[in-house]
């Protein structure tokens, strides 16, 4: 399938950008319901995506976003039970899925709280089962939300990191050096499967890694999210005045 360049979308700020992810959102799930009866959506951690959700469960977007036919997944977790601090799932359950009629079977949250290695292979079967995947087949999202780091990492997808070279398994367990602790992720096999993948990346202090991401020299090793490249799909970036600063456009 032919790659489509990607769309860079530069907001005046870190509302703006949640505005328009708000209102792509809502656009994406009317279409993709029209078309399949549903509308499949894989969530990111974050502050930037958190004032994504917490704009959706306001009213106006509430009351018009039909969330009878969303489903709901994680493009990835911390290895904590769902009401921890740090839980991905929390986050957004206190932000969205607490204020939005979205029926509890179409909520498909990772159980961060079992061994990092069971935890994921249970997720690729949810995932598998969910899509009514064959064997060798990824899941065709209608959206991918992504966020950027400082450091170039994306999901829990970190630089230098053996989960990056995953070609197979839709979600993975990986331990973060970085970090000194266990994540789980979808892979960038997943990830590039989908229909439409949003990165939403605001402030001045992401600018330069994200100007490198952009226009730098290939190497997604060091910046992995440079190696998300939807196959066949769209690949958006919403950014703020502040991320954009180091961009020659």
């Amino acid at each position: 399938m032919t790659e489509s360049p990607p769309e860079i979308v530069v907001l005046d700020d870190a509302q703006a950008v949640a505005e328009e992810a708000a209102a792509r959102w809502v656009a994406l799930a009317g279409d993709a319901i029209a078309a399949r009866g549903r509308f499949t959506v894989a969530l990111s951690g974050g502050s930037t995506p958190r004032a994504l959700y917490e704009r959706l469960a306001r009213p106006s977007h509430r009351e018009g976003a039909p969330w009878a036919n969303t489903h709901v997944f994680w493009g990835d977790e911390r290895a904590v039970p769902p009401a921890h601090a740090d839980s991905n799932y929390r986050m957004v359950h206190e932000a969205l899925l607490a204020h939005v009629a979205l029926p509890l079977d179409n909520i498909h949250r990772v159980r961060g709280e079992n061994a990092p290695q069971y935890a994921a292979a249970d997720y690729e079967q949810v995932l598998r089962l969910a899509f009514e995947l064959r064997s060798g087949q990824f899941p065709r999202f209608d959206l991918v939300l992504l966020g950027m780091g400082a450091d170039g990492h994306t999901a829990s997808l970190f630089p230098d990191n053996p989960a990056l070279d995953e070609a197979g398994r839709l979600f993975i367990a990986t331990h973060v050096p970085q970090l000194d602790n266990d994540r789980l992720t979808m892979t960038l096999p997943a990830i590039n499967a989908a229909a439409h993948v949003v990165f939403l990346v605001v402030g001045e202090g992401k600018a330069d890694t994200l100007r490198d991401v952009l226009q730098g020299d290939p190497d997604p090793t060091r910046l992995p999210a440079q190696a998300v490249h939807p196959a066949g799909g769209q690949l958006t970036w919403l950014l703020d005045k502040a991320a954009a600063s180091a961009l020659s456009l």
